[in-house]
């Protein structure tokens, strides 16, 4: 017998891909925000650095959980219902 769906560890498979590719990039973006700012504004202090770092880590471990915890989705048909007066006639 054929399968037809589509594995559920399939789904938690891309879910992970997405993550770490998603916090990987905030990460390395914060980080590199950071350096600029850091080298910029802050007359080369560290702080600004592990700030960007930790807030892109942060970004990315937010949108991991809101990930995860959204439930499959499920395909479903959208029914259309006539417009009735006030009265109750569709006419």
């Amino acid at each position: 017998m054929a399968e037809t769906g589509v594995r559920s560890e399939d789904i938690l498979g891309q879910k992970w891909d997405r993550c770490l590719s998603d916090t990987s990039i905030k990460f390395a973006s914060g980080l590199g925000l950071g350096i600029i700012f850091s080298v910029v504004f802050f007359k080369r202090r560290p702080w600004p650095v592990a700030f960007g770092a930790g807030f892109g880590l942060g970004m990315g471990y937010s949108n991991c959980n809101n990930d995860f915890k959204q439930a499959f989705p499920m395909p479903g048909k959208f029914i259309k219902v006539q417009a009735k007066d006030r009265d109750g006639d569709s006419s």
